[in-house]
């Protein structure tokens, strides 16, 4: 009996391409690369590597199942709560500043505590402030224009939460708040004379707050000769560029570097990507960023079939906090930014930042899901009458 061949249509589903899948194995991939590394970067530890790893693994659990219960909510159902969701983490943000509720390390009061468990509330902030801003410009769609409702509400709402991530003090995520949420306004439309002149005032007044804190300005000007400054402000920096020229092309081996031996500060967690360029070399660095580039470019593939204003918004602060994150960290590391303190997303140690990449994926895998149904890839559906 001859079969027939399967019709063109039914091949093309079958192989079709699934930028969200492709997310999902990245992550993944990076995952089990800081597992790796995080057992080696915590060798010389009190408590061993073990003790880092089972943290870890514990983390990359509990972001697992936020994944899969993101992945399974209604989004637009969970829009009628956006404005819980908002006061309830300005409500957070502003408890983690009062002392004796906030937990303090280094100076900066950035983490609720339980315990011996710590939770850095800014990174639920970050997702939090997307939701809330794509809800709101999406039923503002066609006020965008307008200076009060379309622009200057939203920035206040964008300033409100950078703000008080600011007042912690963290400059860095107070930042990347802010570059995420006014990018997010001008792809919903917002005017080019509006913008412009808000990303020229956000610089002077990040400037400004620099210049007014002496740490933080030290720190920059360190920054401007790193090596003359070696054995003081740029000594973390200038230990991770010696973990990139000693690691070279091939790399010293997994657990043969020696920046893990208490050389190098904040090994697993900020400066994690110069042990990976010290024990793994030149291919597994350019790997990184490889995946991450394509973590983007997926993620922007899979913009072309959201449904409404609201879940495009929503993806792409999805997509922007896990690449401008990574950007950050990268440049911090290498030494193209200042130092910084920023978690490389999947990578570093820490169950904060975990929990949120973990909710980040999740919603991708939620919209591949939906956005695939019969009826709502094939037009944009009309939602944005939701108060």
């Amino acid at each position: 009996m001859v079969h027939a061949a399967p019709a063109p249509d039914s091949i093309r589903g079958r192989f079709s391409f699934n930028p969200a899948t492709v997310i999902v194995v990245c992550a993944i991939a990076l995952m089990f690369l800081g597992l790796t590394i995080l057992f080696s970067a915590t060798v010389s530890f009190r408590g061993g590597p073990f003790s880092y790893l089972i943290k870890q693994g514990i983390g990359v659990a509990i972001a697992a199942s936020a994944a899969f219960v993101v992945s399974r909510i209604d989004l637009e159902y969970a829009r009628r709560h956006v404005w819980i969701v908002a006061a309830g983490t300005a409500l957070l943000l502003i408890l983690v500043l009062i002392p004796g509720i906030g937990v303090e390390v280094k100076g900066s009061r950035r983490w609720l505590g339980l315990g011996p468990l710590r939770f850095q509330v800014s990174e639920i902030a970050k997702i939090a402030m997307v939701f809330c801003l794509a809800h709101y410009l999406a039923i503002n769609q066609t006020r965008i224009g307008e200076f009060r409702r379309g622009y200057l509400i939203p920035l206040a709402l964008i300033g409100g939460f950078a703000g008080l991530i600011v007042l912690e003090p963290d400059f860095g995520t107070g930042a990347l708040v802010l570059v995420v949420g006014v990018i997010l306004l001008f792809l919903a439309g917002a005017k080019w004379r509006y913008v412009l002149p808000t990303v020229a005032l956000g610089v002077a007044a990040f400037a400004a707050l620099v210049i007014n804190n002496p740490n933080r300005l030290h720190r920059f000007l360190a920054y401007l000769d790193v090596e003359g400054n070696k054995s003081s402000g740029t000594y973390q920096l200038w230990q991770s560029l010696l973990a990139f020229a000693v690691g070279g092309t091939e790399g010293v081996g997994l657990g043969q570097g020696r920046q893990q031996m208490n050389f190098l500060p904040e090994a697993h967690t900020d400066f994690i990507y110069a042990v990976i360029g010290e024990e793994l070399g030149l291919p597994f660095t350019l790997g990184v960023v490889g995946v991450f580039m394509i973590i983007f470019i997926a993620g922007f593939i899979h913009l072309r079939r959201a449904p409404n204003l609201f879940q495009y918004l929503l993806v792409t602060g999805t997509v922007l906090l896990i690449c401008l994150q990574a950007i950050i960290n990268l440049g911090v590391v290498t030494g193209l930014l200042p130092t910084k303190g920023m978690s490389l997303p999947f990578i570093s140690a820490g169950l904060s930042n975990l929990l949120l990449m973990g909710i980040l994926i999740g919603i991708i895998v939620n919209t591949q899901r939906t956005w695939s149904r019969t009826g709502l890839s094939g037009g944009r559906r009309e939602m944005e009458e939701l108060a």
